[in-house]
């Protein structure tokens, strides 16, 4: 018997308004405001959720549960989602469904190449394009047999999740960065200009990361701009 709603929720079928009952999804992914809209999506679809924020979390949770669907960036602090793809893909206990995320298209290909079952580009905020593309996965006994409504609902996470990417980036921006780390944060940043509409900051990163300019400076001149815009709302 289930002890709690949630688990009482996660052993009932796949209904036509919540069609990902009964999943647990692993999201690994550096970006709180990326994974808080991943969050509300998979609560609106019924699904469980778990997140890691690193190849080295993300191995810590799968070392002691196993999810139906994974979800992994390509682009992580300590590594390549992409070796984590293949790494489970060849796995014998094999996940179900190994979906890799990137907000660069390029990234598509080679995660395909590298064994993951799609690839779906960020920013994710439709609810019914992200379930579409779950279900498509799921093995046909696992799927909803009822008619899906067709959601129009764009997710819009909480400015706090930008907020704390924001602070992140300034962090490891606040002393002098080698070139790896540069490389990491002007990515990261790309990825949550786009995700949090913010053309001006994914801009500014894109230059810094192609070493044109602008430079670090003015990246942490409107890094400290969007965080004092953000305290003051």
């Amino acid at each position: 018997m289930p002890e709690s709603l949630e688990d009482f929720l996660i052993t009932r079928p796949p209904t036509a308004e919540r069609p990902l009952l009964g999943q647990t999804v692993l999201v690994v992914e550096d970006s709180r405001f990326a994974c808080e809209a991943l969050r509300m999506i998979c609560q609106r679809s019924g699904a469980r959720i778990r997140r890691a924020d690193s190849l080295k979390s993300a191995a810590r949770h799968l070392r002691t549960y196993r999810p139906g669907i994974i979800m992994i960036d390509v682009g992580l602090p300590d590594g390549s989602g992409l070796d984590l793809v293949r790494d489970l893909s060849v796995n014998e206990a094999r996940i179900g469904v190994i979906i890799a995320m990137s907000g660069d298209d390029a990234n598509a290909q080679p995660a395909m190449q590298s064994g993951a079952d799609a690839f779906i580009s960020k920013p994710i905020t439709s609810v019914s394009a992200f379930q579409a593309a779950i279900i498509a996965e799921l093995p046909k006994d696992e799927r909803p047999t009822a008619l899906r409504p067709v959601s129009t609902d764009e997710i819009v996470p909480d400015r706090i999740a930008y907020r704390d990417d924001l602070v992140l980036a300034a962090d490891l921006l606040t002393t002098d960065p080698d070139a790896e780390t540069v490389a990491y944060v002007t990515s990261f940043l790309i990825g949550l200009g786009n995700s949090a509409n913010d053309p001006d900051l994914a801009s500014i990163a894109s230059k810094v990361e192609d070493a044109k300019s602008p430079g670090l400076h003015d990246l942490r001149a409107i890094i400290d701009k969007r965080l004092n815009a953000v305290v003051s709302v």
